[in-house]
């Protein structure tokens, strides 16, 4: 790689993943915000329940960035998740089957990532973006909407079945309903599409480049802490791909400063690849 493909690459890079700029925009902040005595935001006030009784989860979340060493998870607690490495928080790494082991090496680099074409993020990734995501909890649905690249998710919470695996389904983040277990509210996707052509393993889960298959079913575990903090375990159960399923944790903050959603747009005009010279 020449010095300009590096230092273009490493433009075209920064861009892909820049946080967003909400410092740049008046802010508006929402009314009932719990503060403490130093009139700060008290992130450990209990969390707030919607008109059915349930925690409400609405808000705008961000990662917290904060990080574990493998094998350090609180007791009880599964390992911490990052955007960049699903399976950072085990020390011996997920459990790939062979082919994803090979694939995820020669993936090294991450320059066919799909998120830093602009393209659908995978779904370990999305959780994990430094970008933020809005949670809108209706009742019969819950949306999130994800800033980066203006991804959105419906999960419905009407009473409806997961459709069967390999069923036709129109949504590229695979099909998801939602279901209450006291106050945590438990999410079940499957029929997944894949990012680059269709082939069985395409599917990107982080941007390391761990794979997902059209066999892969996801179960979300949404917990509201209290009012400041969500953390979400993750299980992938993908044996396409994985010895057997595996479960992470990440953990989001509330933005309570009134900061607001921006647009990302990046879908048109992507010259990723005419910058590293691949075009």
């Amino acid at each position: 790689m020449t010095r300009l493909t590096a230092t273009l690459l490493a433009a075209a890079m920064a861009a892909a993943y820049s946080p967003a700029l909400s410092a740049q925009w008046p802010l508006h902040p929402k009314p009932g915000v719990p503060t403490g005595p130093d009139g700060r935001v008290n992130l450990t006030a209990a969390a707030r329940r919607a008109p059915d009784g349930k925690p409400d989860l609405s808000g705008i979340w961000m990662r917290t960035n904060r990080v574990e060493k493998p094998g350090s998870a609180p007791a009880g607690q599964p390992p911490l998740a990052t955007m960049g490495n699903i399976g950072a928080g085990f020390k011996e790494g997920p459990p790939y089957l062979p082919w994803a082991t090979e694939l995820v090496t020669k993936r090294t680099g991450g320059y066919d990532n799909p998120d830093g074409l602009c393209l659908p993020q995978g779904p370990g990734q999305f959780h994990n973006d430094p970008q933020p995501r809005e949670i809108i909890q209706l009742p019969h649905k819950t949306l999130i909407v994800h800033e980066s690249n203006y991804m959105l998710r419906t999960i419905y919470t009407d009473g409806r079945r997961l459709p069967k695996l390999g069923e036709p389904q129109p949504y590229w983040h695979g099909y998801s309903v939602g279901r209450w277990e006291g106050d945590t509210l438990v999410v079940e996707t499957n029929n997944f599409r894949g990012v680059q052509g269709g082939n069985p393993g395409d599917g990107w889960l982080d941007s390391r480049g761990s794979p997902y298959t059209d066999a892969l079913q996801m179960t979300e575990r949404f917990r509201r802490v209290n009012f400041g903090n969500l953390h979400i375990d993750v299980t992938i159960n993908d044996p396409k791909a994985y010895a057997r399923p595996f479960t992470v944790r990440v953990e989001q903050v509330i933005v309570a400063d009134g900061s607001e959603m921006i647009e990302f747009i990046c879908h048109e005009n992507q010259q990723f690849l005419k910058m590293t010279g691949r075009q």
